[in-house]
């Protein structure tokens, strides 16, 4: 072998110039600046355009901006204290010391995640702390946008009522308190992580959270007027569609970033939330024809999402058959409690989930976590988890325990939200109304914004009668 073969490349050497350390992986570091940016684009503008679409045109600028404001105060509230809550050091079993995430000496450093050490029953060290190969700033990065969409699904639940003014404060409360315990207890290094719980990618921390939290926050501001509840049309399914078309393409960030590198579990992970999400939205759109005798534009995007959140928890770790068959139930499952469960359960009946986020995060987030204690694969596993021998309970030995971890780790994800949100709306509604009052729910966007979604008139103006008069209506608009 010639000498030059063993010579690293230019790029790779260390010391090229004072930003390249000896530790960086400039492969990896670009790839989850790429997955944190496609998670990013997935709420903005994804979930801006996707609910400024799908909701009523009275609503379209309301619930775009809720989505808006909840990714800017995310961020602020992350880098401040919320990020270092959620993967800094241990201050409880489920929290992490309350630290700012600004100091340049922290985040030109080599990333670590100090409290993820794993250690056997002995004593002696099982696994070492997470230490990716790139700068800390890039994980503040990558966990933000995933802190910042959870919030933005919550919102999914209260569209077309919750003041906005109560929003901006559940915003920052909801996130300190809820899902920084969920991002810590299953990621950054608390008692579920030590335990074995398996959440690939979010399955419980984000999905579950935020399908629990949004079903219980609808349940404390109350429904929307009547005849929203009765009729709620989407005002442009082109843009419904195009908000779930950056969901489902930005989900090889969601994905394929879990792994903290540009590996072959990353790879695994993009290639099977494609094959389940696919899956999903077939059998969706299946059953809709089957049973409603229509296939539906809106059905096929909720199958898309339920097939999305689905394979989240087991992305990385199961095989391609798994997938297909966590598709089938993500497109069934999910359909039967929000199309046939939902319309007979006087429970349900009485909470108003705007968009169904109890089902297809919820419900599929959960389905996906137990599903994840069936068919994670052994081999797959050690490639990425920190507790030897992990598997589902499909391969045998210790996959039957792993099933009942799946299911303790997913009933304390549902029973954290459903009591913290609770309070967090509680406490709200003692400083301002959760809901809006009725004049303005009449009105919509307008009303609470002073702005509207479409110029219908001429000259970018709304029709207004006073102004065009009641036979304008009716006339033809010159371009």
């Amino acid at each position: 072998m010639s000498s030059s073969a063993t010579v690293v490349p230019l790029a790779y050497q260390g010391n090229t110039s004072a930003s390249v350390a000896d530790w960086l992986n400039k492969g990896d570091n670009a790839w989850q600046l790429v997955a944190a940016t496609l998670v990013g684009l997935q709420s903005v503008p994804g979930l801006v355009v996707l609910y400024g679409g799908v909701v009523k045109k009275k609503w379209a600028v309301n619930s775009a901006f809720m989505a808006l404001y909840a990714f800017a105060a995310v961020w602020i509230c992350w880098v401040t204290w919320a990020y270092n809550m959620s993967f800094g050091e241990k201050l409880l079993p489920i929290w992490g010391k309350a630290r700012p995430a600004l100091d340049q000496g922290l985040l030109v450093g080599r990333a670590a995640l100090p409290a993820t050490v794993h250690y056997r029953a002995d004593g002696s060290v099982e696994t070492a702390a997470v230490e990716p190969l790139y700068p800390m700033a890039t994980v503040v990065y990558f966990q933000c946008v995933f802190a910042a969409i959870t919030l933005i699904l919550v919102a999914g639940s209260l569209l077309g009522r919750m003041s906005f003014l109560a929003w901006m404060i559940f915003v920052p409360l909801w996130l300190t308190f809820s899902y920084t315990v969920g991002a810590f207890s299953l990621w950054g290094g608390g008692f579920l992580f030590h335990w074995g719980v398996i959440d690939y990618c979010g399955g419980y921390v984000i999905h579950v959270s935020a399908g629990i939290a949004g079903f219980t926050a609808a349940y404390w501001v109350g429904p929307r007027a009547q005849k929203d509840r009765e009729r709620f049309p989407p005002n442009n399914i082109l843009f419904t569609l195009t908000g779930a078309g950056l969901l489902w393409m930005g989900w090889a960030g969601f994905n394929g970033g879990g792994p903290y590198a540009a590996n072959s579990v990353a790879s695994m992970a993009v290639l099977n939330t494609n094959i389940c999400t696919a899956m999903s939205l077939i059998v969706w759109t299946c059953l809709d024809v089957i049973f409603f005798k229509k296939p539906s534009v809106v059905g096929a995007v909720q199958g898309m999402i339920t097939g999305l959140v689905c394979i989240t928890p087991a992305a990385g770790v199961v095989q391609g058959w798994a997938a297909l068959v966590m598709g089938v139930l993500a497109g069934s499952i999910p359909w039967y409690t929000m199309m046939i469960l939902h319309k007979r359960s006087k429970i349900l009946q009485r909470v108003d989930d705007t968009l169904g986020v109890f089902h297809t995060h919820g419900v599929a987030g959960l389905l996906g976590g137990l599903l994840t204690g069936l068919f994670a694969e052994p081999t797959l596993c050690n490639l990425f988890l920190p507790v030897a021998d992990s598997r589902g309970a499909f391969y045998g030995g210790a996959g039957g325990a792993q099933f009942g971890k799946q299911i303790a780790g997913g009933l304390f994800v549902v029973a954290w939200n459903v009591v913290v949100t609770s309070l967090i709306c509680l406490a709200i509604n003692l400083l301002v109304p959760l809901r809006m009052p009725d004049d303005k729910l009449e009105v919509g966007d307008d009303a609470v914004h002073g702005e509207e979604a479409y110029a219908l008139w001429g000259d970018g103006e709304m029709y207004d009668v006073t102004k065009h008069g009641s036979d304008a209506a009716v006339a033809p608009v010159v371009v």
